[in-house]
């Protein structure tokens, strides 16, 4: 090995170090706390993103943080029902589902998207169990006020029992989004929300939604312009003022309806960073945007 080798591997080996050290006081600060996290977007579509979120979830469940993920999957969808012939179709940013779509969404999340990423928790050394709403009546639907949307759902009521159960005992909740109604129809549920919902009803100390974007920016088209800490008012003056616009206002409504719940912080990050999951939780600085109740300080 040259001198050069030697000293780019120490510098490595030094670069290691100085990031566990900084990570510490926050593996202490949340150790045994929940920590919500809405899997989605690029994070999931890409094999080498998909392969470092799954990493970060079993870290922190290595470290004794007790991560729940909640999961989406709509390109998934939208090739199975390709394949089934099937027209996708969506009205006001909802997909709307109809008898056969209910059907295919069900499969796709339940049976396949759900399945790989516990397979693939288990693979990396964690032990993940996946469920959906129905699973323990952990969730019970409603129909969405949206009209002409067929069965798209809102959250009810949660029933955390059985991810407590799951957690306490030391696995990972991989949920995905289906839920019934009372009298047993599937409903598909935006993940967001039931992330938000979930995380809630948990008492979580954060909810994490990673996304295709690098945050809140005040200037969407300038990363540069990301907004790293506000509180609720500053989000609902964001909001109104048209800086959080399009499909940034569900995300960020999700985030303020769960902090008003009491989860202690919310985060939207951008999942397309690598080890974007570590890098907001336990570095000084952090990487998306973080929203809280108060001045709660991380």
């Amino acid at each position: 090995m040259t001198t050069y080798e030697i000293e780019t591997t120490h510098q490595d080996a030094a670069l290691r170090a100085q990031i566990l050290s900084e990570a510490l006081p926050y593996i202490q600060q949340f150790a045994g706390k929940t920590i919500v996290v809405k899997y989605g977007g690029a994070a999931m579509k890409d094999s080498i993103l998909k392969d470092q979120v799954i990493r970060d979830v079993v870290f922190m469940s290595c470290v004794g943080l007790r991560p729940v993920l909640v999961h989406g999957g709509g390109p998934e969808i939208n090739t199975w029902l390709d394949k089934l012939g099937i027209e996708a179709q969506f009205k006001n940013g909802l997909r709307v589902t109809d008898a056969p779509t209910m059907e295919v969404v069900e499969m796709v999340l339940v049976g396949r998207v759900n399945k790989e990423i516990v397979s693939l928790i288990n693979q990396e050394g964690g032990s993940a169990v996946g469920i959906c709403g129905k699973d323990g009546n952990l969730i019970t639907a409603r129909p969405s006020d949206a009209e002409g949307v067929g069965f798209v759902g809102e959250v009810q009521t949660v029933n955390t029992r059985l991810v407590e159960a799951l957690v306490n005992s030391g696995h990972i909740p991989v949920i995905s989004s289906v839920a019934a109604d009372e009298t047993g129809q599937p409903y598909n549920i935006n993940a967001d929300t039931v992330a938000g919902e979930i995380a809630a009803a948990l008492g979580a100390e954060k909810l994490i939604l990673l996304t295709d974007t690098a945050g809140i920016l005040r200037d969407y088209k300038d990363r540069s312009t990301l907004i790293p800490r506000l509180d609720i008012s500053d989000a609902r003056r964001l909001i109104e003022e048209g800086v959080v616009s399009g499909g940034m206002i569900p995300k960020v409504n999700c985030c303020v309806r769960s902090l008003a719940q009491g989860v202690r912080a919310a985060h939207i990050i951008d999942g397309r960073l690598p080890h974007s999951l570590l890098l907001e939780i336990f570095t000084d600085t952090g990487i998306g945007s973080m929203i809280v109740a108060s001045g709660f300080a991380r």
